[in-house]
């Protein structure tokens, strides 16, 4: 009987001692000090163009981008953010544009063209925070060729006594998948900021360091030179 309770008296102490120690897990993504990894969603505006065209709003196909996103926090003030997004770009074009005015009439014309090339972009960011909630960031953007479409638009619109009547024609073919090269890297350069730990925005400019063309075989002063160009302005949301 008293081994019994002699036996009894030993479990009881270490149940109460197993009570108060308290057990600690380590992430071994995270750092000491430094936030916990996060995932996120983010999506936004796009605009686009070649690099042989201005830098104007004429010259603006806008898109849009849309993805996933994952933080990883390398110190306080360092993160790695790479990201997988659907990413429109392309170029707009106004060919033409003029204006007549003949006594009470006027006639506007326009002819327009834009190209659609539609990737898949993995950029891989490298961001630092010289405060809390603003970063800056830099790094590659690699992408890859699904698919594309050309548009072209002529429009005419006359205005007489102040009554304006438009017409439009319109085409529309799709983008030779050989014409265009499969693989684009880009370098990309952007800040953000953000609004709680969960919500943020974000500006972004790429620049593609590949020609868009597949020129393989064609003679050095034939080839086709531009380059995407993109604006990216969007919303992103950390879980």
């Amino acid at each position: 009987m008293k081994k019994l309770f002699l036996g009894l008296a030993i479990v009881a102490g270490s149940l109460a001692f197993a009570q108060e120690t308290k057990t600690t897990v380590t992430n071994p993504l995270v750092s000491k000090g430094t936030d916990p990894v996060k995932f996120g969603i983010k999506a936004g505006g796009n605009a686009a163009s070649f690099s042989e065209q201005e830098l104007s709003t004429k010259n603006q196909k806008i898109g849009f981008h849309a993805g996933v996103l994952m933080n990883i926090p390398l110190s306080q003030k360092f993160s790695l953010q790479p990201e997988v997004l659907y990413n429109e770009l392309g170029a707009r074009s106004v060919i033409s544009s003029s204006e007549v005015t003949t006594g009470s009439t006027t006639v506007k014309k326009q002819d327009e063209y834009k190209a659609s090339l539609n990737y898949i972009s993995v950029p891989l960011m490298l961001q630092m925070k010289p405060t809390k909630n603003f970063y800056i960031e830099a790094g590659p953007e690699f992408s890859y060729f699904l698919n594309g479409k050309n548009k072209g638009e002529s429009t005419i619109a006359t205005t007489t006594g102040g009554v304006t009547t438009t017409q439009t024609e319109s085409y529309s073919e799709d983008i030779d998948k050989d014409a265009i090269k499969k693989f684009n890297i880009g370098l990309g350069l952007g800040l953000g900021y953000d609004f709680t730990p969960n919500v943020g925005i974000n500006a972004r400019y790429v620049n593609s360091l590949t020609h868009i063309a597949n020129n393989s075989g064609v003679a050095e002063d034939a080839k086709n030179i531009n380059t995407n160009r993109v604006f990216q302005l969007g919303l992103n949301y950390k879980f």
